[in-house]
């Protein structure tokens, strides 16, 4: 997930003071965890603006009041939308899906005292790249794909990318770093710049609105066996990552594998995981 301002400017009757600006962060932060520093001042102001035109309120506290007390929720879910800007493609961080097919798949089923699935969960999935990758890479280098099922979940706290990502439809771009061969066998093209990828891993990824901040949203999901949580972390302030690395723990079957973004770091987070060093990648492991 990265934060980019390229949004028209749209400047509101009043400008947000100081203060209304710390009201806000402090406010957002509780909501989804996410701090964003001064210097995100400037991205900040732009969206709200944006927002505030939008649903018609001329100054900050009219919006902020709407926000806060609308009992749908609507408005928090549509500022959250345009606050995390999410950006990916297929295959990124490739040697994480080689040490998932390589070692860790393996490792999961010796240890394995029950039948049922192996559990993958992609978190955040922003437009869905990630979670169809997993799908990709296990169909295509993991034998045991034959003898065992998996399940794989994909979450994000941006409704408009679980969205796009159900309906699978990717740019150029995109899929840049595929193979010809996996590009033809799992997608189709849709047109000279877009691609759709194939109904059955869109049927076989379920994908969901889940915010990491809410204990109630993270209810959902437990007995997992591995989580990608890639460059979601380095948004968040101390205590955040503390309380994330905590919903992990207790999402995970026993020496479950999660998988951070090359500058994160679960050993500074947490003493609850071990670190595991294979010969792709170096994954955190829940400690027994």
């Amino acid at each position: 997930m990265t934060y980019a301002a390229s949004h028209n400017d749209v400047v509101p009757q009043k400008p947000i003071s100081d203060a209304e600006f710390d009201k806000f962060r402090e406010f957002f932060y509780k909501k989804t965890g996410i701090m964003f520093a001064d210097s995100k001042r400037y991205f900040v102001d732009k969206r709200l603006h944006e927002r505030m035109h939008q649903t018609g309120a001329d100054t900050f506290r009219e919006y902020f009041v709407n926000v806060r007390f609308q009992a749908s929720g609507a408005e928090m879910q549509e500022l959250v939308n345009c606050m995390t800007v999410n950006e990916t493609y297929f295959f990124r961080e490739e040697h994480q899906f080689r040490c998932l097919t390589a070692n860790i798949l393996d490792e999961i089923v010796a240890n394995k005292v029950d039948k049922r699935p192996i559990r993958i969960w992609s978190m955040p999935s922003s437009t869905g790249e990630e979670a169809y990758s997993i799908a990709i890479y296990i169909l295509e280098h993991w034998p045991g794909i034959d003898l065992h099922d998996i399940e794989i979940m994909a979450s994000d706290i941006d409704s408009s990318v679980i969205r796009a990502a159900k309906a699978g439809m990717y740019s150029a771009r995109s899929v840049k770093n595929l193979p010809a061969q996996i590009l033809s066998k799992y997608f189709k093209l849709h047109d000279k710049d877009h691609y759709q990828i194939s109904d059955d891993l869109r049927n076989a990824i379920h994908f969901t609105q889940a915010n990491l901040n809410d204990p109630y949203d993270m209810k959902k999901f437990s007995k997992i066996d591995v989580i990608f949580c890639r460059n979601l972390l380095i948004y968040f302030d101390d205590s955040s990552r503390r309380q994330a690395a905590e919903t992990f723990y207790h999402a995970l079957n026993p020496e479950g594998f999660i998988l951070l973004g090359h500058s994160e770091s679960m050993s500074r987070i947490s003493g609850q995981f071990r670190v595991r060093k294979f010969n792709d990648a170096i994954v955190y492991q829940k400690a027994r």
